[in-house]
């Protein structure tokens, strides 16, 4: 069973599963987060949904590229966490199976392709509470040690 993370199940609510993959990149004791403005601002870890026919890692490059801007070589999958909320940018309650990989920036193409985002470079110190998600805090705490 994959751990749950945030808010409880909305009884009588459905929920559509919505599989992602996630980065944690570290550098020194900073992290390469993305602040998203829109539509509630919040520092996340960099990913998103894994597209119909996409495997996992080509959607995490593709993700962490339009987020921040920057290409990245993933070390290994760490973990996964479920969180069950509402999406309201696709008017959908998502059980979202967020998948974490830790991973390594290598070089910055270009600023980040998504709208609404930024990159940032946190302290993994502030990170560990500014992450606006519990799984998020949670999985950057593990690979911390």
């Amino acid at each position: 069973m994959i751990r749950r993370h945030g808010e409880p199940v909305k009884p009588g609510q459905t929920y559509t599963r919505r599989p992602g993959v996630y980065a944690i990149l570290l550098r020194g004791d900073h992290i390469l987060a993305t602040h998203q403005a829109e539509p509630v601002p919040e520092f996340q870890l960099p990913g998103g949904g894994i597209d119909p026919g996409e495997q996992p890692i080509p959607a995490l490059h593709r993700e962490v590229r339009e987020e921040t801007g920057w290409k990245v070589a993933v070390t290994r999958r760490l973990g996964a966490f479920r969180r069950f909320t509402y999406m309201p940018e696709y008017d959908l309650w998502a059980e979202k199976v967020c998948t974490v990989y830790l991973a390594h920036p290598v070089r910055r193409l270009g600023p980040p392709s998504e709208p609404g985002h930024t990159a940032i470079w946190l302290p993994v110190e502030e990170a560990l509470w500014r992450l606006g998600n519990p799984g998020d805090r949670a999985m950057l705490a593990r690979a911390l040690g």
